[in-house]
């Protein structure tokens, strides 16, 4: 372990005893830098990586602290990493969508409010609209499984899902772009995820998004391999 990774570990050490909790302003990095035994460089490298990982803010002229801490902040900077992911990593992410994103829906259709289902209902009938426009198509699609993740409730859940969302979402708009069919397909699961989320149906919400999600990545593996054929 470097030093800074453990002038890091003794930051984190103070958050997680409760020290410097959720909120709470950095004494001086001199200060700090005392109290811990570490030398000031160290202290500021430490805080900068604490920065980057959405642990610390600074606030200018007003000093450091310690971010509220909830998950949508902290998992924030996934979808950033998950875009420089290398690799044959679409499929991949795909898989994690199909493990995670049928449960969601079903712990969805226990919680989702009235407002949330106008809402689906609006993208839903935007999809329609849409069905020649595969762009537009899939930012409502996009936006339809972001209402539902958040009606679980669960914000570590829902950051998970939309972290690794852009990069499914491009697969969903390259199947789009060679598949003619795919626009009603894609309605007709949408309208039958909304239709067990509207009966508040937890295990045919399960479903409907396991089938719809299942879907995707059936065509991604032929696709995938169909591409490593022609090679």
């Amino acid at each position: 372990m470097s030093l800074t990774d453990k002038a890091i570990t003794r930051i984190r050490e103070l958050i997680q005893s409760g020290d410097l909790p959720p909120g709470s302003r950095l004494p001086p990095e001199q200060q700090l830098a005392a109290e811990l035994g570490l030398s000031r460089n160290l202290m500021r490298e430490a805080v900068k990586a604490l920065v980057v990982a959405r642990v610390l803010e600074i606030r200018r002229g007003d000093g450091t602290y310690v971010t509220s801490l909830e998950p949508a902040v902290l998992l924030e900077g996934l979808g950033a990493a998950v875009e420089l992911l290398q690799g044959d990593t679409q499929l991949e992410l795909t898989e994690v969508r199909r493990l995670f994103e049928p449960i969601a829906t079903a712990v969805a259709a226990e919680r989702i409010t009235h407002a949330e289902l106008e809402e689906l209902h609006h993208h839903l009938e935007a999809m329609r609209a849409a069905k020649d426009d595969v762009e537009l198509l899939n930012q409502h699609d996009a936006a339809f499984h972001h209402i539902v993740t958040r009606a679980t409730g669960n914000q570590t859940l829902a950051s998970l899902l939309e972290g690794i969302s852009s990069r499914t979402v491009r697969a969903r708009v390259w199947r789009g772009m060679v598949d003619d069919a795919v626009a009603d397909r894609t309605i007709a699961e949408h309208q039958a995820i909304y239709d067990a989320l509207l009966a508040g149906d937890a295990a045919l919400a399960q479903a409907t998004a396991l089938i719809h999600v299942s879907t995707t990545e059936k065509w991604l593996r032929a696709h995938l391999a169909g591409l490593g054929e022609d090679r």
